[in-house]
């Protein structure tokens, strides 16, 4: 596509999407409602985000945030075992729940006129929650089997859980979402229903609602049924800052698999100020320039011309109360090496630094976050998920709503910078996976019970 073509494609869709009514008000208890009038369909996609996630686990306790999570199915003081999401599918409803390093999110989405019953089900919970030792007893086999499902049989997520581990040595970031094995082997119902006090407040959630509802018929919805739950204090939150890298760090992992594996990590700023930082948008243009579409520079360089990869992958991700990390992921092609496979996309990386970007392709990167961001705001889910993400991390929902106008700011020069300064050997971390020469066992589908959540 040539620039001119670009560009006229750009004064399509580099628009900012027209923005639905976001309000914000926050009950005497200290939760935070955040509504957004979204009338398209009369469905609705409502969410509550608890601020505690794996970064707020200790050595030896780790899993206990997505332990939590699954117990929080099942059952409380008014509720049996289950009823819960019984009671959604009975309102023609769906619900989940999901665990990351920063927060836990349960979510619901269904038909906009029964809100106030899910509304009035997540009361209870955050309240009432029973851990009875039996029903944990049996809820750690499924978590520690979606561990060995999602994990232990995998070796490139077993390898990506290795590349965090090595990257980081101090921040807890270090640890698995899920934990380590034997973490989840040891842990109690005591050490489940103490990790529920400490975190499940009020005052440290978030309710987010999406879709075709009024505003101030939402905040009376929360008045009434969270308003009445009393605030707790919150554990103190050490800053668990991440030594600086100093030098390139490597890690093989072996294990049963037909091919090798690489990923470099890269230590990265993550969005800290919402009004002032530049350079995660920077990295995010950077990243779709290098792995956006077949042309990228990696797909282009590596898939195409050299041959030397079947596959390559470039992700970062700005929303983190932590460090980020950028990394990319490759395949090399039947009878090439990983090693040179590092060698090449350090050769790629090297030339960014050298020669910066094409106004080509930067236009191209740019419209092509545009674009994506843009459909994004046809699902009701994925809006409730960006403002909830935003929210756990320290902003609002104003961060996404900057995003097309700072992704186009972002200047040529803006990119080769970040790639000179961040995606250099000193902050890098290596992660192999060698085949050992064994026979693979292919993973099943996931047990029936780990279908819902997560």
């Amino acid at each position: 596509m040539s620039i001119v073509a670009l560009l006229g494609t750009c004064g399509l869709l580099c628009a900012a999407p027209s923005i639905a009514s976001t309000q914000e008000r926050t009950l005497e208890n200290g939760m935070k409602i955040v509504v957004r009038e979204d009338r398209r369909a009369p469905v609705v996609a409502s969410m509550i985000w608890y601020r505690v996630g794996s970064v707020d686990e200790v050595n030896g306790l780790t899993g206990l945030a997505h332990v939590t999570e699954h117990m929080m199915f099942r059952g409380t003081r008014r509720l049996p075992d289950g009823e819960f999401s019984r009671r959604v599918a009975q309102l023609g409803g769906r619900d989940n729940a999901f665990t990351g390093r920063d927060y836990t999110a349960y979510h619901q989405q269904l038909s906009a006129k029964d809100l106030a019953a899910v509304i009035e089900l997540e009361a209870e919970r955050m309240a009432g929650l029973v851990i009875a030792p039996d029903t944990f007893a049996k809820e750690m086999q499924v978590v520690m089997e979606e561990r060995r499902w999602r994990t232990d049989d995998r070796p490139r997520a077993a390898l990506f859980e290795q590349l965090y581990a090595t990257a980081f040595t101090a921040h807890p970031y270090r640890t698995p979402v899920i934990g380590w094995m034997n973490d989840l082997e040891n842990l109690t119902a005591d050490d489940a229903r103490d990790f529920y006090r400490r975190w499940y407040a009020p005052n440290n959630a978030v309710l987010v609602v999406v879709g075709d509802v009024d505003a101030e018929q939402v905040f009376r919805l929360a008045q009434r049924h969270f308003g009445r739950l009393p605030a707790r204090a919150m554990p103190r939150r050490s800053p668990q800052s991440e030594p600086e890298q100093k030098g390139i760090r490597r890690v093989t992992l072996q294990a049963p698999a037909q091919t090798p594996f690489l990923m470099l990590g890269f230590h990265v700023p993550a969005l800290r100020d919402g009004e002032r930082d530049w350079e995660p948008y920077a990295l995010e243009v950077l990243e779709s320039i290098l792995d956006a579409s077949e042309a990228a520079r990696l797909p282009r360089a590596l898939l195409r011309e050299s041959r030397i990869a079947g596959s390559v992958d470039a992700s970062y991700d700005k929303m983190q109360r932590g460090p980020a990390l950028f990394v990319i992921t490759a395949a090399p092609s039947e009878g090439r090496g990983v090693g040179e496979l590092e060698s090449a996309i350090r050769a790629e990386l090297a030339r960014v630094t050298r020669e910066g970007v094409s106004a080509e392709e930067l236009v191209r990167a740019q419209t092509q976050l545009v674009a994506q961001h843009m459909f994004q705001r046809d699902s009701m889910f994925t809006q409730a998920t960006q403002i909830g993400v935003a929210e756990m991390v320290g902003h609002s929902a104003r961060v996404v709503d900057r995003f097309v106008p700072r992704i186009r700011a972002i200047t040529a020069e803006q990119v080769r910078d970040v790639a000179r300064r961040f995606l250099v050997e000193e902050r890098m971390t290596v992660a192999v996976l060698e085949p050992l020469n064994v026979p693979t066992r292919r993973p099943s589908l996931p047990p029936k019970e780990l279908r819902h959540v997560d």
